[in-house]
C-alpha cells in the first residue's frame, strides 16, 4: 500500500545540502515556534510539532539521512510513495505483514503514534521484531494451539510526557485478506520511560489459531527531540551561553527546566564545557527518584565591537598576566 511522501528537508526549510549546524538551528527554531506548551492553536501545533521531530529524527542521524537520500531528490510532499524494488528500509521497513497462521494475508497500520505511515515504512520497527511462533504446554488447549505473533511499532513521546505521565489514543488498522479492522487503544505512558522502552498491550497482536492465545501489542518509545534539552539517561542537558566577562566574574543565570525556571549560580573562573549540576530537575526514573539538570557552558565572543569596546579589550591585553597556552 503506497504512503504519502514526506520531504524533510522541506518540512525544516532548508536545502538538501545544510550542514547538521543548519538542520539544528532551524529544528529549534520551528520546535520553539510549535511547541504544544506555547502555541495558541495547541491541535495545529502539535501535529506541526510532531512533523518537525520526525523529519529532524531523520536528517540529525547520519545513517537515516544517507538512507533517506538514497530514496532520491525527486519526490514531491504528499505524492504516492513505495520503495524501490529491493530496497529495504533503515529500521525493518515494511509496516508489519505476512501471511497468517491461518494461510490469509495480513497487515497492521499504527495512528496516533506521532509518526507517519512514511515514517514507518522506511524507519520503523515495524517487521523489526515480530516476534514468533510459541506453542502452549497447557493442556487444556488444543495440541495443535499457536499463540499469535507479537507486533510492534513506535511511538513518539515528548520529554513533557516523560515528566508527567500521560494517556494517549493509538488507533491500529489491521488488514487480514480483504477485511480491515481498526482497533482504538488507550495507552498508559508512565513518568519516567526512556529511550527505547516497550510498552506493552497484553492480547492485542496476532490473533492465534486452533485456540492459542493472541500476541502482544508492543510500542517502543522514541523520545521526541526538545529544542532546548537533550537527554542523558534520566538527566537533562542545556547548554548556555555566557560572555567573556560572566565567565571570568561569575553570574547568577535563570534557565529552563521542564517545570518551569531555575536560578543558578555561575561561579567567578568558569570554564566553556564546564557542567553545572542542578539536583531533581531531570526526568523521573521507575524507583522514585529524580534525575538532574545539567548546565553546559559555553562561552561565547561578541563578532562585532565597537571602537570603545576594542580600546577596553586592547587594555585588558595590555594588563592581564594570563596567557592559556602556559
Amino acid at each position: 500500500m503506497p504512503v504519502q511522501y514526506k520531504d524533510y528537508y522541506e518540512i525544516l526549510g532548508v536545502p538538501r545540502s545544510a550542514s547538521e549546524t543548519e538542520i539544528k538551528k532551524a529544528f529549534r527554531k520551528l520546535a520553539r515556534e510549535y511547541h504544544p506548551d506555547v502555541a495558541k492553536d495547541k491541535k495545529k501545533a502539535e501535529e506541526k510539532f510532531k512533523e518537525v521531530n520526525e523529519a529532524y529524527e531523520v536528517l540529525s542521524d547520519p545513517a537515516k539521512r544517507k538512507k533517506y537520500d538514497e530514496l532520491g531528490a525527486n519526490w514531491k510532499s504528499g505524492a504516492d510513495f513505495r520503495p524501490p524494488p529491493g530496497w529495504e528500509g533503515f529500521g525493518g521497513g515494511q509496516p508489519f505483514s505476512g501471511r497468517g497462521q491461518g494461510g490469509e494475508d495480513f497487515e497492521f497500520r499504527f495512528g496516533g503514534t506521532g509518526f507517519s505511515d512514511f515514517f514507518e515504512q522506511i524507519f520503523g520497527s515495524m517487521g523489526g521484531r515480530r516476534g514468533g511462533f510459541s506453542r502452549f504446554s497447557n493442556a487444556e488447549e488444543p495440541e495443535m494451539a499457536e499463540r499469535g505473533r507479537d507486533i510492534e511499532g513506535d511511538i513518539m513521546v515528548t520529554l513533557e510526557e516523560a515528566m508527567r505521565g500521560a494517556v494517549r489514543t493509538v488507533n491500529v488498522r489491521h488488514t487480514v485478506g480483504r477485511t480491515v479492522k481498526t482497533e482504538t487503544h488507550q495507552v498508559k505512558i508512565p513518568p519516567g520511560v526512556t529511550e527505547g522502552q516497550r510498552l506493552r498491550i497484553a492480547g492485542r497482536g496476532e490473533p492465534g489459531s486452533g485456540g492459542g492465545a493472541a500476541g502482544n501489542l508492543y510500542l517502543r518509545v522514541r523520545l521526541a527531540r526538545h529544542p532546548d534539552f537533550e537527554v542523558e539517561d534520566h538527566n537533562l542537558i542545556y547548554e548556555a551561553e555566557l560572555a567573556p566577562w560572566e565567565a571570568v566574574l561569575g553570574t547568577n543565570l535563570s534557565v529552563p527546566a521542564l517545570d518551569g525556571r531555575v536560578n543558578i549560580k555561575v561561579p567567578p573562573g568558569t570554564q566553556s564545557g564546564q557542567k553545572l549540576r542542578v539536583r531533581g530537575r531531570g526526568l523521573p526514573d521507575r524507583n522514585g527518584g529524580q534525575g538532574d539538570l545539567m548546565v553546559v557552558v559555553r562561552i561565547t565572543v561578541p563578532a562585532k565591537i565597537s571602537d570603545a569596546e576594542k580600546k577596553l579589550w586592547e587594555q585588558l591585553a595590555r594588563e592581564s598576566k594570563f596567557n592559556p597556552r602556559t
